[in-house]
């Protein structure tokens, strides 16, 4: 079997077993996306959240969240009101952390040049401690500031998903047309090939293409996306 028939193999498996998140379903912000990349043979996605506002209960021996050890006392993947983080903090015993996480997106792709088309950082997030042993230890003057820089950064993250699926889009269909044309495609990998030889292992941990860098260069923080590349062993 060669590896494209391969890779579609475990593409299928990935793809046909049951969702597993706590929702049981893609966000409705990312459907779209998630839709176009599974449709297209080099890729498939194996995760994704569009953004999310969290108030997390955890243990009362410090302020480190770590969410498989933790209540879950509020989640919203729209703009959250001040009362119902004051409602859901009643119920908390631990150390509650308020927590606005940004779109993440793990993605499996068949090649490392497949890879090159998307773009790869993430530190638009946001994690403040709000309680401590069950104890409020802030003013609810500032919960309702922190809850309009969270509802904030889930606007501009709205904002972000739409503009990379766009850029995707867009390199995808350079790509196509690219591969129409062989000339301009064996320019293109010898391009590739030379900046792999000069350093191969930073390639292979991330991979931006210079046009996508250039629509995303007036951002601060991009968008998460996990790449792993179809592995050789399979």
């Amino acid at each position: 079997m060669d590896r494209s028939a391969e890779f579609r193999k475990w593409k299928a498996q990935c793809l046909s077993k049951a969702d597993l998140s706590r929702k049981g379903s893609v966000d409705e912000d990312v459907v779209e996306l998630v839709q176009f990349l599974n449709t297209r043979d080099q890729f498939f996605t194996t995760s994704s959240c569009a953004g999310r506002i969290l108030l997390l209960d955890g243990g009362i021996n410090g302020f480190e969240v770590q969410k498989q050890n933790c209540g879950w006392l509020l989640v919203t993947h729209k703009p959250c009101e001040k009362d119902d983080v004051i409602v859901a903090l009643k119920k908390a015993n631990g150390d509650a952390t308020l927590k606005f996480e940004p779109f993440i997106l793990h993605v499996q792709c068949q090649q490392l040049q497949d890879a090159q088309i998307l773009a790869v950082r993430s530190t638009h997030g946001l994690e403040v401690p709000l309680s401590h042993k069950g104890k409020l230890m802030v003013t609810e003057e500032y919960i309702d500031f922190l809850l309009n820089v969270a509802n904030q950064k889930m606007e501009e993250n709205k904002k972000r998903i739409e503009r990379f699926y766009n850029c995707l889009h867009h390199a995808l269909e350079r790509e196509t047309m690219t591969n129409l044309h062989p000339k301009i495609k064996e320019k293109n990998n010898s391009s590739y090939t030379h900046k792999k030889q000069r350093n191969p292992e930073k390639a292979h941990v991330q991979c931006i293409t210079k046009e996508n860098d250039k629509e995303l260069e007036n951002d601060d923080d991009d968008l998460g996306i996990n790449i792993t590349i179809f592995p050789e062993g399979y």
